[in-house]
C-alpha cells in the first residue's frame, strides 16, 4: 500500500536549502526527501524561481579580481556542498545512493546494540548524517537534543510521543523534544538522521558509550 506522506520540511528549511545555506549533511536528507515527496518538491520549485526573479532584478555589482578564486576554495572546503534532488522511488532514493555507493546492500553497517545499526556518510564537520536501522519492534533509548535533529524514514516506520513516521515522513526535533522512538513491529524500519549536535541520552549506558558512536 502507497503511504501518503504526513510529515513534511519546513519552508524555512526549503528556503535556506534553495539559498544553499545549510550544512552538506542537512543539504543531503532535504533533497533525499525532496525526492520522494512531490509536495515539498513542488514548494522548494517554487523558492528556486523566486530567488531566480530577485538575481534577476538585482543591481550589477562590482567584484573584486580575486572573487572567483575565493569562491572555488570555499567550494573546496567542502561546508556546504550541493545535492541534486531529484526524483527517486527506491528503498535508498538517489541522493543517497550517491553517498553509499548503491543501495542498501553496500551500506558498511555497524552495530550500536540490541539490533540497532548504523553507517554514519562522509559529510562536512558542520553536521552528522547516519542511516540507522531499528528492528521490527525495538526502541531508540530516550532522549532529547542538544541542538536540531532531522529523522526521514526510507523503510518502516517508527512512533514515538510526536505521532507515527513511515517512509517518507519527516520529523525535525529541536531541544524541546524529548522522545523515544519505537519501531513499528510489522517491518525493520530504516532512517536517515542527521544532528548539528551531540544527543542527550537519559540512560547511563546510552551516555556512556556515546562518543565511541559518535551519536
Amino acid at each position: 500500500m502507497t503511504h501518503t506522506i504526513k510529515h513534511h520540511l519546513t519552508p524555512e528549511i526549503l528556503m535556506a536549502y534553495s539559498a544553499g545555506n545549510l550544512p552538506e549533511a542537512f543539504g543531503l536528507i532535504v533533497a533525499t526527501h525532496v525526492s520522494m515527496c512531490d509536495t515539498c518538491r513542488a514548494d522548494l520549485e517554487s523558492y528556486d524561481a523566486v530567488g531566480g526573479v530577485v538575481i534577476d532584478d538585482a543591481e550589477t555589482a562590482e567584484v573584486s579580481s580575486d572573487a572567483f578564486a575565493a569562491t572555488m576554495k570555499l567550494i573546496s572546503a567542502g561546508d556546504t556542498v550541493p545535492v541534486s534532488p531529484r526524483r527517486s522511488t527506491g528503498t535508498l532514493p538517489s541522493p543517497l545512493q550517491d553517498y553509499v555507493g548503491g543501495d542498501l546492500s553496500a551500506i558498511n553497517w555497524k552495530p550500536l546494540g540490541m539490533g540497532v545499526k548504523q553507517a554514519i556518510l562522509p559529510t562536512s564537520k558542520a553536521a552528522t548524517a547516519r542511516l540507522l536501522y531499528i528492528p521490527a519492534g525495538a526502541a531508540v533509548p530516550d532522549h532529547g537534543h542538544n541542538g536540531t535533529e532531522m529523522t526521514l524514514v526510507l523503510q518502516g516506520a517508527f512512533v514515538d510521543e510526536e505521532d507515527r513516521f513511515a517512509r517518507g515522513d519527516v520529523e525535525v526535533a529541536n531541544e524541546d523534544l524529548e522522545h523515544t522512538p519505537i519501531a513499528d513491529v510489522g517491518e525493520d524500519c530504516i532512517c536517515l538522521a542527521v544532528t548539528d549536535a551531540p544527543l542527550k541520552f537519559n540512560a547511563f549506558l546510552p551516555r556512556l558509550a556515546q562518543r565511541f558512536l559518535r551519536i
